[in-house]
């Protein structure tokens, strides 16, 4: 009984340790958040290729907790406002950082 009891002891020491694994900190997401900003990123992409103004492989999207980069070259500052509106209008994005340059 006594064995029985360290074992079950060790497993849920070490499945304790596993879930702490998964966890998020400031600087790095968790599984859950990684997934949803990867939603994200794949709905703003979508949302600039719908815009007819704008040039999808020349704008990079990358998401963190849900903050948007956008960034690449465009052809005008009448894109980079078009795309950062495109990208606010996103559900789930919080905040949308701007690095894109006209060419």
């Amino acid at each position: 009984m006594k064995m029985r009891n360290i074992y079950a002891l060790f497993f849920l020491s070490l499945f304790s340790l596993t879930l702490l694994g998964c966890g998020a900190t400031d600087t790095r997401e968790g599984a859950g958040e990684y997934v949803d900003d990867t939603v994200i990123t794949t709905k703003v992409k979508a949302a600039i290729f719908n815009t007819s103004s704008l040039k999808v492989a020349e704008i990079n999207v990358e998401t963190f907790k849900g903050v948007v980069q956008l960034s690449g070259f465009v052809n005008s500052a009448a894109d980079i406002d078009t795309a950062i509106r495109v990208a606010r209008e996103v559900t789930g994005v919080t905040s949308v950082k701007n690095a894109m340059r006209v060419k």
